[in-house]
């Protein structure tokens, strides 16, 4: 049952007195907070709202906004007890597959409500109509004095539509100033127009599709998928190259000859500006953005329009999977396998998964599309709960790169240098022949230690259990997980001495040194979410794709997706790098970010090859790798997975309590444990230190609870969570289901 406006905040707050006019009906109103459910208001006379309907009410001292949600089976409230209802905005109410959706990602997340809610609401300003733009419209009088251009805006104003001025003034190829004149004259009247569409309609018969043999197939077989309208699911699993995207186009086309809307999630929309461009290339327009560096009214404009159903396609991050769209169809999940669609803050949620319960909620169909699927993915393909659709080669039968390891303690780099003469002889040789090089290593800054020769002193951040990274290009040590900086220091603060502090390991500020050393003339570029922001990085990938640069040097970020026309070497400098910790995907993660790297080299068909530098050349990821034996690394993983109950064979589910003190945080833990019920198939390990024991100053223990995979994993976690010790104080619990990241 919603629970009374009233009780909130108490009657200090509630000045209203009752009145003959006093409103006949409640609702429940869900608001944007950490409450466990809706709120009971009072619709005031006159006003109509249906669940759905965006409303702002007031909540103690202050105006919030809200929706008005479905009823409960509960006692009914006298609205007369109640506060009322300010407003009910000009908006379309959110859709009932939406909030039933919003209901379930709460429950499955053990998250408020209000907090998914407010995900869904994040244009406060997009709740009232864009307002009308001016606009002018031809009259009767006509200009004094004719001129070629003034002929040309009249021939295009003679048509009888309104024009903004603008607009008009581009079309005819004059200056404004030629609009105005004529306004003076009288020859325009203002009108007012509504505020046009972010992006033009796209046109799924704009371009006709290139599918080659085995792209057709693909296509037909989600096309019928998509022709039925129901839910189902596809997993679209091909090489790099191979035509995904081209393949999912059709999927978006036909959805759109339905009149419906899609969605296309991306895990790094910002940076593939190539995407946008290719969505323009097949469909006449771009799809609508949403992303976080969108300018706030750019962000209310879409939001706005993918509720009014004007906006037919966005292109987006996880958090647009939240946007109420007013009939969406089809959602594509590319990329699906990639870490970035986890969220973990407030609400912990895998957009992947979430965007398979939206649309079976919905009752419409999903694509999911990789090179390199997630487990998860492969066995729910293997077990027939989704269609997996093969694309075995390149599209254009354009080859795959030539891969090989290169042992590091067979070929090791000279002294203080991270290369290997191997490596090095491969950039060479691509130099000579005009082509491109991509040197990849997963760690920002130069050096991801600093320490004194002298002493052993180690810089550590001050707020965390985390050394600070060089950033040599900005003379700065830094954390990279609270954001603590400081001035790189020319002595040690622990025994004074100069000139003996060292680096400690490569980054890739230190790999672009060591290329410079090594190829002075060539043209280098180093590509680091933290040396640059969104549109200095899509400006360098523009560079690299135009082939202003020779050799390339990135972490992560260059392997999402992108297509360089002159890459024909990719360098691993430490393939090793993330199998090098206790995460139980590490093995997992290591291939598929591995092989997204290596599958920049040679997409446009020109022979390609890649180094993979490694002190564990037979470790079962990298002679998976290098023999492009996908198939066994994956049974392989399956079996392992399987053998230890782990996800997608069993659940998992973190809990993290932290705290200003190190005993705060640990006796909540061990509270928190004593309360767990007993469960058949669960087990809770730990309270002990989460592995990063100390971010932001706040101390961290973990508690880990594993279970079948029938096993009741939320029931067993509200028991625990609603039977132990509340959170006081300086104390906080964080609550991940299926977690993807174990610091």
């Amino acid at each position: 049952m919603a629970k009374d406006s009233t009780d909130l905040f108490g009657a200090l707050f509630d000045q209203r007195k009752p009145s003959p006019s006093d409103p006949v009906s409640a609702v429940p109103v869900l608001v944007p907070l950490p409450a466990p459910g809706p709120y009971s208001y009072a619709v005031p006379e006159g006003m109509i709202v249906e669940p759905g309907s965006i409303v702002q009410v007031p909540l103690g001292p202050r105006q919030v906004i809200g929706v008005v949600w479905d009823e409960s089976d509960g006692a009914p409230v006298d609205p007369k007890k109640l506060r009322p209802i300010t407003k009910a905005f000009d908006c379309p109410p959110m859709r009932t597959e939406m909030r039933r959706f919003i209901d379930w990602v709460a429950a499955y997340t053990l998250s408020a409500p209000g907090l998914v809610a407010r995900m869904a609401l994040r244009a406060p300003a997009a709740f009232d109509p864009e307002p009308m733009i001016e606009g002018l419209r031809l009259t009767e009088a006509r200009p004094e004095r004719s001129t070629p251009a003034r002929a040309r805006v009249l021939e295009l104003a003679a048509e009888g539509h309104a024009w903004t001025k603008s607009g008009l003034a581009n079309a005819a190829g004059v200056s404004a100033s030629v609009i105005d004149g004529l306004a003076k004259q009288g020859v325009f009247e203002t009108v007012f127009l509504p505020a046009p569409p972010v992006v033009a309609e796209p046109d799924p018969d704009y371009t006709a599709p290139r599918l080659e043999g085995p792209q057709k197939q693909a296509a037909s077989e989600i096309l019928e998928d998509v022709v039925k309208g129901s839910f189902a699911v596809s997993l679209i699993d091909g090489v790099t190259g191979s035509g995904k995207t081209e393949v999912y186009f059709e999927a978006v086309a036909e959805t759109l000859r339905q009149g419906k809307q899609v969605l296309i999630l991306l895990p790094e929309i910002a940076l593939t500006a190539s995407f946008l461009e290719r969505f323009q290339d097949r469909f006449g327009s771009k799809p609508a953005e949403w992303h976080s560096d969108l300018s706030p009214r750019m962000r209310e404009r879409v939001w706005r329009q993918a509720v009014t159903g004007e906006v037919r396609v966005v292109a987006g991050a996880r958090s647009a999977l939240f946007l109420p769209f007013d009939n969406l169809g089809l959602i594509i999940v590319d990329e699906e396998h990639d870490p970035a669609y986890k969220q973990e803050d407030r609400v912990y949620y895998n957009a992947r998964d979430m965007a398979v319960v939206r649309a079976r909620i919905a009752d419409f169909p999903v694509v999911l599309v990789s090179a390199t699927p997630s487990v998860e993915s492969q066995v729910n393909g293997t077990s027939g709960r989704y269609n997996t659709i093969h694309l075995h080669t390149r599209f254009g039968d354009a080859a795959m790169p030539d891969l090989h390891l290169v042992d590091m303690r067979r070929h090791p780099p000279e002294r203080g240098g991270f290369l290997s003469p191997v490596l090095l002889r491969g950039i060479a040789k691509t130099l000579e022949k005009g082509e491109q090089s991509l040197l990849f290593l997963n760690r920002r800054g130069y050096a991801p230690l600093t320490l004194c020769r002298v002493c052993g002193h180690r810089f550590q951040c001050p707020q965390c259990s985390s050394w600070l990274v060089e950033h040599r290009f900005r003379s700065q040590l830094q954390c990279h997980q609270c954001g603590h900086s400081q001035p790189t220091p020319d002595h040690c603060p622990e025994c004074g001495t100069f000139d003996h502090l060292a680096a400690c390991g490569p980054g890739v500020e230190r790999i672009a040194e060591e290329v410079e050393k090594h190829f002075p003339e060539a043209r280098t570029i180093v590509l680091s979410s933290d040396l640059m922001g969104v549109k200095r990085l899509r400006l360098e990938l523009e560079a690299i794709v135009k082939g202003e640069a020779d050799i390339v040097i990135g972490t992560q970020l260059v392997a999402k997706g992108h297509n360089f026309p002159l890459m024909t070497l990719v360098g691993i400098v430490d393939a090793d790098i993330g199998l090098a910790n206790g995460d139980p995907r590490a093995a997992e993660r290591t291939f598929q970010l591995l092989s997204q790297v290596t599958g920049r080299a040679g997409r446009t068909g020109r022979k390609s090859h890649g180094l993979l530098q490694t002190y564990q050349p037979q470790h079962p990821v990298m002679q998976a790798i290098v023999s492009g034996d996908a198939a066994a690394f994956y049974e392989r993983e399956v079996i392992e997975r399987e053998k230890a109950l782990l996800p997608p064979f069993g659940r998992l589910a973190s809990v993290i309590v932290s705290a200003d003190t190190r005993a705060e945080a640990e006796a909540h833990a061990r509270g928190l444990r004593a309360s767990a019920p007993p469960a058949s198939g669960i087990m809770l390990l730990g309270p002990a230190e989460a592995p990063l024991a100390l971010i932001r100053g706040r101390y961290r223990f973990r508690l880990l609870v594993h279970g079948k995979r029938n096993s009741d994993m939320q029931s067993f976690m509200r028991a625990m969570l609603g039977n132990g010790p509340k959170e006081r104080g300086s104390i906080h619990v964080q609550v991940d289901i299926d977690p993807q990241s174990f610091l």
